[in-house]
């Protein structure tokens, strides 16, 4: 007994110790041809992805659900999939953000690249069935944005967007479809490059220097998080401030910092207020614990550019893995990524 006692221990402490130092195992839930966008697990660990429109010049689906290492199935129909290049208003056109709220109700936005109009679903999972559809309006959402990241406070009715392109906060009303944009000195990216396996990386023919991006809630919906994806700091405000319709004056004045960050694409906050980031620049997933610790989860070179993660609640953290920096809008000529591309997860 004592003998098994030891070993447990043991065991124990190994794993603490390779957690601690970034060595955290993957475990392959999808591998594709095609580049996952963002990933998101519902109550019943039902695992769903956008198809990323950088790096997809011919995918046929913007949304599926994967039921198996090597298959998926087009959410919620295939009616509502396009041929890329091919934009309707009655389908999807270019999804990339991608959340499930406490409801079950999946959230999806599209940056309407090619239809030249933003627009946000959501679909009851059970039912696949369409319950909130906003067409945002051209003055708060003009041809060009990029608006690609997306917090929701279902016990509210609110959802609170990143736009990259013209960089601020988006934050709309669900019930009366009120909407509007902030911005300030917070949502701009930092003077920090991307370094990627020692090399600058570029984003539309210059260093990257890409602004707002991951965006998150807490637990109890009250704290929006944010910060830039070439940045190192990681800012919380109340939004409360948005609900109340405080002006912008007030609500930059209430920003505050909550902590570092590494330059990261996506983040997911848990219950109890640790912040997990995607690393680009180190092919991994870190964490700012509650307690304001920066440390990795996981490195590993098959994480190559981890674009989202995904909390399932049940000590699972998923990730997108889908060489974005490699696409063209990186390059600025060919596509440099190969296959496969995958959605791994990490026990927690």
């Amino acid at each position: 007994m004592k003998r098994v006692i030891i070993l447990s221990i043991t065991f124990l402490m190994t794993s603490m110790i390779a957690f601690a130092q970034g060595k955290a195992k993957l475990k392959t839930v999808a591998e594709m041809d095609m580049r996952p966008g963002n990933v998101a697990v519902d109550a019943e660990g039902r695992v769903f992805t956008t198809i990323h429109p950088l790096g997809n010049p011919n995918a046929n689906f913007q949304l599926i659900e994967i039921t198996g290492k090597d298959s998926f199935e087009p959410f919620p129909s295939a009616a509502y999939q396009s041929p890329t290049g091919k934009p309707s208003d009655d389908t999807f056109d270019t999804l990339l953000g991608i959340r499930i709220d406490k409801n079950n109700v999946l959230w999806v936005i599209d940056m309407g690249q090619n239809l030249g109009k933003t627009r946000l679903f959501a679909f009851d999972i059970a039912t696949k069935k369409e319950v909130f559809r906003f067409d945002f309006p051209a003055d708060i959402a003009p041809a060009g944005s990029f608006i690609q990241d997306l917090a929701i406070d279902e016990k509210n009715g609110w959802v609170y967007l990143a736009d990259i392109a013209n960089p601020g906060i988006l934050a709309l009303d669900t019930k009366t479809k009120e909407i509007r944009r902030f911005a300030d000195e917070t949502v701009q990216a930092e003077k920090v490059d991307m370094i990627i396996g020692g090399k600058l990386i570029n984003f539309g023919g210059a260093p990257a220097s890409v602004a707002i991006n991951p965006i998150t809630l807490s637990a109890d919906e009250n704290t929006l998080y944010y910060g830039a994806m070439n940045g190192t700091t990681w800012y919380k405000v109340p939004a409360t401030l948005f609900r109340e319709g405080a002006n912008d004056y007030k609500i930059s004045k209430s920003i505050k910092v909550a902590g570092p960050k590494p330059v990261s694409d996506g983040v997911a906050t848990d219950t109890n207020g640790n912040h997990y980031f995607t690393n680009t620049q180190h092919n991994g997933i870190d964490v700012l614990t509650a307690t304001g610790e920066l440390k990795p989860i996981v490195r590993n070179e098959k994480i190559d550019w981890a674009d989202n993660v995904a909390l399932d609640g049940k000590g699972w953290i998923y990730v997108t893995v889908n060489q974005l920096h490699k696409t063209p809008a990186f390059t600025g000529g060919k596509d440099a990524g190969k296959g496969p591309f995958y959605i791994f997860k990490v026990k927690l």
